[in-house]
């Protein structure tokens, strides 16, 4: 099993509870989209998942084990084998791009190697070849502050496909990105983790490419899992229900991209 959550909660210092009893579990080498309107529980499931977030109920297994029951380097060992794809890539503007890429395995380098690869990267040639799976190897040693924010999510999404997890989390990480680029770049996940059995799961509000991509949909809503189904069982009734009244979060100022609903397949 690859990770398993049962009645899982959330509750944010605010007050706002983001999850609400989620129960979810996938094998090994799935893939999975999350989708659902602004405020779901989306990006909060996809942290938990990564053992950056502590529900306050419920019970959480990710890749074998019980993330909040191990010791500090255990759990560093852990999170080393999970990379998340951020919809905002947390990268340093002065790094320059091949220093970022190689930042995706520091959780297995020693301090001495980390710091020298630093200095002189010590991979060129395996950076090199995720960024030219993103269309991005004539920007190896640029600095992160001169990419647009396209290329900077496709920096990230090379740093995730580099260090080759055993889960890969992604939220919403095409957003910056025009369709053709979008749905190249997830053709790459994909890839990725068809070719090293990684399981895949993505959090899109692009409902289209979720439905293109993803062999299984878990639609939420308010902290909840509303359904999970096999895409071929989603229909456009259940895209409805699940987007319900969401045109009134982008009146009031929600800035993400407009929703795709059709239940059609590419």
């Amino acid at each position: 099993m690859s990770f398993a959550l049962d009645g899982v909660g959330f509750v944010h210092v605010n007050g706002h509870r983001a999850l609400n009893g989620v129960s979810l579990s996938a094998r090994r080498g799935e893939r999975l989209a999350v989708i659902g309107p602004s405020g779901a529980g989306k990006t909060t499931l996809l942290r938990v998942l990564g053992a950056a977030l502590r529900p306050i109920e419920g019970q959480v297994a990710v890749l074998d084990v019980e993330p909040w029951k191990l010791s500090p380097p255990d759990l560093r060992r852990l999170r080393a084998r999970i990379a998340t794809v951020h919809q905002a890539p947390p990268i340093a503007p002065r790094l320059r791009v091949v220093t970022a890429v190689l930042s995706g395995r520091l959780g297995e380098w020693t301090l001495p190697r980390a710091i020298a690869s630093l200095l002189h990267p010590s991979d060129i040639a395996g950076a090199h070849r995720v960024l030219a799976r993103m269309s991005l190897e004539d920007r190896l040693f640029d600095r992160c502050d001169r990419l647009s924010g396209g290329q900077l999510q496709r920096v990230g999404v090379a740093r995730a496909m580099y260090q080759r997890p055993a889960l890969l989390l992604a939220d919403e990480p095409v957003s910056a990105l025009d369709p053709t680029l979008a749905d190249a770049t997830l053709r790459e996940l994909v890839g990725q983790g068809d070719e090293s059995g990684a399981t895949f799961v993505a959090s899109l509000h692009a409902v289209d490419l979720a439905l293109r991509w993803f062999p299984r949909i878990v639609g939420m809503r308010e902290g909840r899992v509303v359904f999970d189904k096999p895409t071929a069982e989603v229909t456009q009734d259940m895209l409805t229900a699940l987007y319900a009244n969401e045109h009134v979060a982008q009146d009031a100022g929600d800035d993400a991209a407009p929703m795709h609903l059709a239940v059609g397949r590419a």
